[in-house]
């Protein structure tokens, strides 16, 4: 059951990268060259915006909102994990409900949605089950807003596309060591280039390790990364790729449910900012391996045609460790009241995908026209497998958590819980229509059919859902620099999650309406857009409760949900790209509004009001020298504590990171930085009704040697 909310969102390593080589080449340039922006696709030959429709656009020729989070910033700013990266993305809020699961929010709505350069990943959740790494991805894009046409289902939030790395045509190699707070260290390298005269054989090599201790009692995690790449030219219009990654997490000491946040009378239990409800016993190990091919063929003209298969694997074991308030929480005076419940999970995930896929342009009426269509077909298996503790846990005087040594318990034998089985088919196209010079319009559409057999918990999983959503969109140019735009796409989500009977909920249906303005300057350097929206689902996943033995059909410390229709509004803006040749900035604002069917406000964990901006100078004369700041800002959300279902609340908070770095040798650099300067003390997230407090002040140093 721990991979039911989201077990396929490892599989993201699993698909090729279909982005040109330019962006890895890019990395060699001058500094002035190096920041691969949303505003410079077409010098650095990347299809940004590909994720949104499928077609070969740039950001201002798309009727949405879109992301870049390219290399260099993953490297300015030490960013390992990809939670760490999506902090940093504009609307996106990230979820750490435990240690070792996160979830992402965008426009109110769980972000479901997954690609590999640009192709969806099917058959998934929104849960990340530990970190998944950095190291093998060259950039990330994230597409705001429904995006029925390249994945299908989902929510109308945002899509994460991970753009892989690829072998290059040229050798380079790049070797980093990084060294930092709470007895972290991380080593990692890649290195890629030809491997004949002619260049038509390929290949890339990628690994990392970590370790790292933690700012929480007994936490600590290991983590090895691996990819190998090989493209091969059988001649000159086909081109052969095929590859292997694998990312193991082994966790020690985590979080299952964390902190209850409360006491009986409603008042906030006082807790170091290091409390833990884990033990030394307890872990989580997560192995995912991937092996994929791919046959790129150049048609004749602009047409290209793709076909991905992967097969992905994800096997999960865990002993972990619940902690509950009961019906009423602790004893304000006692500190009593707190039981534990442990189980042993034995979880396996395997996944296969097919995907064909065409895309060039055509003329009609006196101009030209893209098109892009495909076929895909997904196949998953997950059995998960528990074994509950027989023993009685109490946690005590739940205060002194930190001297807290709870006996390893007697487990009852490991019994397969859930068998389940999907099939989803997909069928999409999209069309840009060149309409006038100063006219274009975007239409799309996809078709799903979705089949499910299997059983989750002793409840009968069987589903058989089919769905068609349609994407319009227009663009008029009023200047040479700026571009209206409008969208509307329904989208289709056969959710995951579960009800207190144990059974899926029924599928949520939502829509998405967005207008705005978008426009670039200084040659294309600098890009902004602004943008008003509205999103609505109904019958949507809402988190109602944890499973503790006596309240439902489902795994101890498992979740169920229950339907609700929810709207959003709002309103974005964000800016990306240089200002001058030595200035860069990146951020936007996002402002919310959510209600229920009632008018009621829904989803309070959900900040109303975030700000993100990212800034980085550098000097060249004086060794490249360089310096940054990301700054985050959300409002105050608001939560019930699963225990007793009285409220709690994080007030609004800001952070700031900084960093500092500069070349020490031709080929060799050095940074610093400094996570969380001011020591602000904060809640991860109340969406889960527990939690747990987010890191104090933290740095980290890096050496990179790059070739």
């Amino acid at each position: 059951m721990l991979l039911l909310a989201g077990a396929g969102c490892a599989s993201l390593i699993a698909a090729p990268a279909l982005a040109s080589d330019a962006g890895s080449e890019a990395r060699d340039k001058q500094a002035n060259d190096i920041l691969v922006t949303a505003a410079k696709l077409k010098q650095a030959q990347l299809n940004e915006s590909a994720s949104a429709t499928g077609l070969d656009l740039t950001l201002r020729e798309t009727p949405q909102s879109v992301s870049v989070i390219d290399r260099q910033r993953i490297e300015d700013f030490a960013l390992t994990s990809i939670a760490d990266v999506l902090d940093q993305a504009v609307g996106v809020n990230v979820n750490r409900n435990e240690t070792d699961r996160t979830d992402y929010t965008s426009r109110g709505f769980d972000v479901t949605n997954r690609q590999v350069d640009g192709i969806g990943v099917a058959l998934q959740g929104g849960v990340q089950f530990g970190d998944l790494d950095t190291v093998l991805y060259e950039r990330v894009d994230i597409i705001r807003g429904a995006n029925a046409i390249m994945t299908g289902v989902g929510n109308p939030s945002a899509t994460i596309n991970y753009l892989r790395k690829r072998p290059t045509q040229e050798f380079q190699a790049n070797a980093s060591a990084y060294g930092g707070s709470f007895d972290m260290w991380r080593l990692e390298g890649d290195v890629s280039g030809p491997l004949n005269a002619a260049g038509t054989i390929r290949a890339r090599i990628i690994g990392a390790h970590e370790e790292r201790a933690s700012y929480l009692d007994y936490n600590h995690t290991n983590r090895d990364v691996g990819g190998a790449l090989l493209s091969v030219d059988l001649t000159p219009d086909l081109t052969a790729t095929a590859g292997y990654s694998h990312q193991d997490n082994r966790a020690r000491g985590n979080i299952w449910g964390a902190l209850p946040l409360v006491f009986s009378d409603g008042t906030r239990i006082p807790y170091k900012r290091s409390a833990s409800t884990a033990q030394p016993w307890t872990y989580w190990d997560n192995l995912d391996q991937t092996a994929f091919g791919e046959l790129a063929w150049k048609l004749g003209g602009d047409w290209t045609l793709r076909g991905v298969a992967t097969y992905h694997d994800l096997k999960s074991n865990a002993r972990v460790l619940y902690a509950s308030g009961g019906d009423f929480g602790p004893d304000p005076v006692t500190g009593q009241g707190v039981i534990g419940y442990s189980a042993l999970f034995r979880d396996r995930y395997r996944q296969y995908l097919l995907d064909g896929y065409a895309s060039g342009s055509v003329e009609a009426f006196g101009r030209r026209h893209q098109l892009a269509f495909g076929v895909s077909s997904g196949w998953a298996h997950e059995t998960d497998a528990e074994g509950d503790a027989s023993d009685v846990i109490d946690y005590g005087d739940i205060r002194q958590l930190a001297s807290l040594r709870i006996p390893l318990p007697t487990y009852a034998p490991i019994e397969q819980q859930a068998r389940i089985h999907d099939h989803l088919t997909r069928i999409y196209g999209a069309a840009h229509i060149d309409f006038a010079d100063r006219l274009k319009g975007v239409a799309g559409v996809t078709a799903i059919w979705l089949d499910t057999t299997g059983d989750n918990y002793g409840a009968d999983a069987a589903r058989s859902n089919s769905a068609v959503s349609p994407y319009a969109g227009l663009l008029f140019d009023l200047t040479r620099h700026l571009t209206l735009y409008g969208s509307y796409t329904d989208i289709y989500n056969p959710q995951t999650e579960v009800a207190s009977s144990g059974h899926r909920l029924d599928p949520a249906k939502g829509t998405n309406i967005e207008a705005g303005v978008k426009g670039d300057w200084l040659d294309g350097r600098l890009y902004a857009t602004a943008a008003v929206f509205r999103a609505r689902q109904t019958g949507l996943a809402v988190f109602a409760g944890t499973f503790d033995g006596t309240n439902g059909n489902g795994p101890i410390g498992g979740s169920f949900y229950t339907g609700q229709t929810v709207t959003a509004r709002g309103v974005e803006a964000e800016i990306s790209g240089r200002v001058t040749d030595r200035w860069l900035l990146a951020g936007g604002i996002t402002h919310l509004r959510l209600r229920d069917d009632t008018g009621e406000a829904a989803r309070l964990f959900v900040p109303r009001d975030t700000l993100k901006l990212t800034a980085t100078y550098q000097i060249p004369e004086w060794h490249d020298f360089k310096i940054g700041a990301n700054l985050r800002y959300q409002s105050q959300v608001r939560g019930n504590d699963d225990s007793n279902g009285l409220a709690i609340r994080q007030g609004s908070y800001a952070t700031l990171d900084l960093l500092a770095g500069l070349h020490l040798a031709p080929h060799l650099e050095a940074s610093v930085n400094v996570r969380n300067v001011t020591n602000v003390k904060y809640l991860n997230s109340l969406e889960w009704g527990q939690a747990f407090y987010a890191a104090p002040r933290s740095a980290v140093g890096t050496l990179r040697f790059s070739y």
